[in-house]
């Protein structure tokens, strides 16, 4: 009990200075953070929706864009394979696209049974365990690729997957803390905002898919068919930002997936705009297309829209340009954060909306705070009158147990929510659980006969068995919570792991080093517990 290495006290001082050292930043006002020097820990625990106020945004996903862009892919996988059949190219005419299907016509009838080859590589599943997206059919020289059922629904759920990760990064770039963004069902985003003050701004930047790419102009398409919306075959019609419409070539010299930066710039008029930079695949790309097309006019767009219409005048090898418009900076750094972070793959369209104000959440904390000190205050009287000195090491336990929640909730970058308040109570409840274990098994030592240093150190031996057999149970509930829970059931899970994680160290270890260094000094002949 006495034995105690060098290297295990000041291992367990430096744990507790650490949280500590964690901690304090959360009992500091924000001008005071301010002022440290950067060596110091400045991060203060996150505060959820619920207490801190924000936005909250349910948003829905038009899936008929994903089987769109799924069949713009079939038709270029269609082609590149009939031009690569065995035997020679395979000639085809009478292209149809429907909603879910693409048919042709094979030229030759000689070459049905080359081109069925050719697309039955399309056909096929990607790998083992891998749906069948396609299937095809025929019916004389007429060929069908039809999408399955499989391969639509394992769009959406790819479609979707990526929503998340655009909209976390639009939102990261806006400089906000700790979004909660969750898909629920097969078509929706649930977007939960912290301490955002501006939904409306959410809501633009969120509802865009930035898509941005660049097509030739069609110079021969005629101008009064392009006014009624009428485009040559292989061209379409597109509205233009200055006015009016253009004809552009429905096949994209290159899009903004290559985009790997964009940043806010400004034009030869010293206006803001937006100046963007390829990889190299695609500055390659975007060289090789203005060389093919000098003297020709090229379309920048997005989201279906011309913003600008240049003449390529020479070839563009760098790789790079500028957007320019009439921009302001705010709206050019929008331009920015959205062509950055990459196009949505869906459009999106908010079904719900809620904005949680900071008095509610104000109250909360202050409930919350009250909850917590009336709670370590009767615990602590409990301790203190039923077991003396051994109650005023789980005192200290109890308070050092709470700083290091803290301590690691705040390094961890943690965010804490209403529920997590709760199960931040409980700890403290709970967290005297352990010595209670250890003092009734000691008084159990004494009422044996044992001496006071063997029933202190068989008290903790024994206790401590049950303790991490109870709290490991704890922990795996905990953990089911988390992982199956979603929102503030995982808040509530994290600070409860936290918790009992912490407060095992405090009640076990840091007592049982307390009670050492006092059966150390003083030798007691008896106990009074």
């Amino acid at each position: 009990m006495l034995d105690f290495p060098k290297w295990k006290i000041w291992s367990i001082v430096a744990t507790l200075l650490v949280g500590l050292y964690l901690a304090v930043p959360n009992f500091l006002p924000p001008s005071v953070l301010r002022g440290l020097p950067d060596v110091l820990p400045a991060n203060q625990l996150n505060l959820g929706l619920d207490l801190r106020g924000g936005s909250h945004l349910m948003l829905e996903a038009t899936t008929d864009d994903v089987l769109k862009v799924r069949l713009e892919t079939l038709e270029d996988s269609m082609r590149s394979e009939l031009r690569q059949a065995e035997g020679g190219a395979v000639a085809f005419r009478d292209l149809s696209v429907g909603r879910d299907r693409i048919s042709i016509t094979v030229a030759e009838p000689a070459a049905l049974d080359p081109a069925l080859t050719a697309l039955r590589k399309i056909s096929q599943p990607a790998g083992i365990g891998a749906v069948r997206d396609v299937d095809l059919s025929n019916q004389g020289s007429r060929i069908t690729l039809t999408a399955t059922e499989a391969g639509i629904a394992q769009a959406v759920d790819g479609a979707m997957a990526q929503a998340v990760e655009v909209i976390r990064r639009r939102i990261d770039e806006l400089g906000t803390r700790e979004p909660n963004i969750i898909r629920q069902g097969a078509n929706r985003i649930v977007v939960q905002v912290p301490g955002l003050q501006d939904p409306a701004a959410l809501k633009a930047l969120l509802g865009k898919t930035a898509k941005l790419e660049f097509k030739l102009v069609d110079v021969d398409a005629d101008p009064a068919l392009v006014a009624e919306g009428r485009a040559p075959p292989g061209s379409q019609v597109l509205p233009s930002l200055e006015g009016g419409s253009l004809a552009v070539k429905r096949r994209a010299i290159i899009s903004g997936d290559q985009l790997i930066d964009s940043q806010v710039s400004t034009d030869q008029n010293n206006q803001p705009a937006v100046s963007f930079r390829f990889d190299s695949t695609g500055g390659r790309r975007f060289a090789q297309a203005t060389q093919a097309n000098v003297g020709r006019p090229f379309a920048i767009i997005l989201d279906n829209v011309i913003i600008s219409a240049p003449r390529i005048n020479e070839p563009i090898l760098g790789g790079s340009g500028i957007i320019s418009g009439s921009y302001t900076i705010a709206t050019a750094n929008e331009l920015a954060i959205l062509l950055r972070s990459g196009k949505l793959p869906v459009e999106l369209k908010v079904i719900e909306e809620r904005t949680v104000g900071p008095d509610l959440g104000a109250d909360s904390i202050r409930a919350g705070a009250i909850a917590s000190v009336l709670a370590t205050v009767l615990v602590a009287v409990f301790m203190l009158l039923t077991y003396g000195r051994f109650g005023w090491y789980s005192v200290i336990a109890l308070v050092l147990n709470a700083i290091l929640v803290l301590g690691v909730m705040s390094g961890i970058g943690a965010t804490l929510t209403l529920p997590g308040i709760a199960g931040f109570v409980l700890t403290i409840g709970a967290a005297v659980d352990a010595n209670v274990l250890i003092n009734e098994r000691i008084r159990e030592e004494l009422r044996k006969g044992r001496a006071v240093i063997s029933a202190v150190e068989t008290g903790y031996r024994e206790a401590s068995r049950t303790i991490f057999d109870a709290n490991v149970t704890n922990v795996i509930a905990a953990a089911i919570m988390f992982a199956f829970g979603s929102g503030p059931i995982k808040g509530f899970a994290v600070v409860l792991t936290i918790g009992i994680i912490t407060s095992v160290f405090t009640a076990v270890t840091v007592t049982r080093l307390l009670a050492a260094g006092w059966l150390r000094r003083t030798r007691p002949a008896a106990l009074v517990l």
